[in-house]
């Protein structure tokens, strides 16, 4: 493979780019928030069967892994500058039409174009991001970008709970619309391609690895089958947690606003301390499988644990506690796997795998929150049905935490598809400045 310059400074105006990017990432998770947080005033209004807003729910997540797919290799080729102004401007569009009367079918439409255009979101940010930061400094910005989620709903439910209460869910809409398009011109003035990227000449003599290697690697298969159960949880968390809140609890709409952004103040937490312990321990000498693999998925296994108990436990505010920290620990993975791929995959193939690690991850999207809704419709009570569907997401989390201690070893994966010694630096790209 071509030797390659160790960058180890990092760009001016690397941080503002990340902070437009949480901000992308902060729109992005308001954007899949806002139906969970409606949920009970559109299934009035439109007088819908949990199983068909169950169908809603997982809609969104029909083109999602396609798009991730198909943009990823694009990116690859295409500034990321560009691919992000356009995916932003296609999300602030679909949210316009919610502003007036609409049917079931209608809103299905909508979510699918919208999860079409954010489902190269999260990894487009990332291949951006990683144009910005040398391999050893990547954890903690991916951690910023990851908790725009959690900010998105922290800031976004307060404002859009409000909207709903005082005025009605189809206003919430239009105004994540028109934020939207701010974004996109903010980014249009401020965003910029990263300098830590190849020249011509250096990607023209970069040792490619056979995608086959890459995407049947173990590391890879660990990080889709892991990061699959913690999103298991998060899109039930997208879709039902208000509602179960409503509906399973008894809170009224408004009280349901101010807990529902409990699950993403402790998802931040433990994002953000996922990446500083990551690079704290990498900095000491750790390997990556432990600063990242190990650290990644133990929590879920753990978060598993504590979510099984909630039907064995009475009571309101502590079911509402296990269900926090058991589904928020889970989002350790998502600071980890990222940065564990890019360990082993050449500059040139990264945003297509990561890409790629995205779709196929996001399938639980699809199935999760249908398979709650059925669970719910096919209960005696709503309750039972939310603490059946919420064993299931104990035992996915669970699963897919064992399967990630078993599968990330980052270190020695590169040394199998690259020939370097399993501690050796990961890959870097040639950097030229623009």
């Amino acid at each position: 493979m071509a030797a390659r310059a160790t960058p180890t400074e990092t760009p001016k105006g690397a941080w503002t780019i990340t902070f437009l990017l949480f901000l992308l990432m902060l729109v992005n998770f308001a954007d899949k928030i806002v139906v969970g947080l409606a949920a009970v005033p559109i299934m009035t209004e439109l007088n819908l069967k949990p199983t068909q807003f169950g169908l809603l729910g997982s809609s969104f997540f029909l083109l999602f892994s396609i798009s991730a797919i198909v943009v990823g290799f694009i990116a690859n080729r295409v500034a990321t500058r560009w691919v992000l102004l356009v995916l932003a401007l296609v999300w602030a569009l679909a949210q316009f039409p919610m502003v007036g009367t609409v049917g079931l079918t209608t809103l299905l439409i909508c979510r699918v174009i919208l999860g079409a255009g954010e489902g190269p979101a999260f990894s487009v940010a990332a291949h951006a991001i990683y144009k910005w930061f040398p391999d050893e400094k990547r954890t903690l910005p991916t951690a910023i970008l990851s908790q725009g989620s959690a900010f998105g709903v922290i800031i976004a439910v307060p404002a859009l709970n409000w909207l709903i209460v005082n005025y009605s869910w189809h206003y919430a809409f239009g105004a994540l619309g028109v934020v939207g398009v701010l974004w996109v011109l903010a980014w249009l003035i401020l965003g910029k391609e990263g300098p830590l990227v190849h020249t011509a000449a250096v990607a023209a003599e970069e040792t490619k690895i056979p995608y086959s290697r890459l995407l049947t690697s173990r590391t890879f298969i660990g990080c889709v089958l892991t990061t699959f159960g913690a999103y298991w949880a998060l899109s039930l968390g997208l879709t039902w947690f208000t509602s179960f809140i409503i509906q399973g609890l008894g809170f009224t709409q408004q009280q349901a606003g101010f807990v529902s952004i409990l699950p993403w103040i402790f998802g931040a937490i433990v994002v953000i301390l996922t990446g500083w312990f990551s690079q704290v321990l990498m900095a000491r000498g750790v390997s990556t499988r432990g600063a990242r693999g190990v650290l990644g998925a133990a929590p879920l296994v753990v978060g598993g644990a504590i979510l099984a108990m909630m039907p064995h436990i009475s009571g309101a505010g502590l079911q509402i506690a296990l269900l926090v920290i058991g589904a928020g620990l889970s989002g350790s993975i998502y600071v980890v796997c990222p940065p564990m791929l890019g360990e082993f995959t050449p500059v040139s193939q990264r945003g297509a795998i990561i890409a790629i690690y995205g779709a196929l991850y996001s399938f639980s999207g699809i199935i999760a929150p249908y398979v709650m809704g059925n669970v719910i419709q096919g209960s005696a009570n709503p309750l039972a049905g939310y603490m059946t569907g919420f064993t299931i997401n104990a035992c996915i989390l669970i699963g897919s935490g064992v399967l990630g201690l078993l599968l990330l070893w980052p270190n020695t994966e590169r040394a199998r598809l690259t020939g370097a010694a399993p501690d050796a630096p990961a890959l870097k790209s040639a950097v030229s400045p623009t």
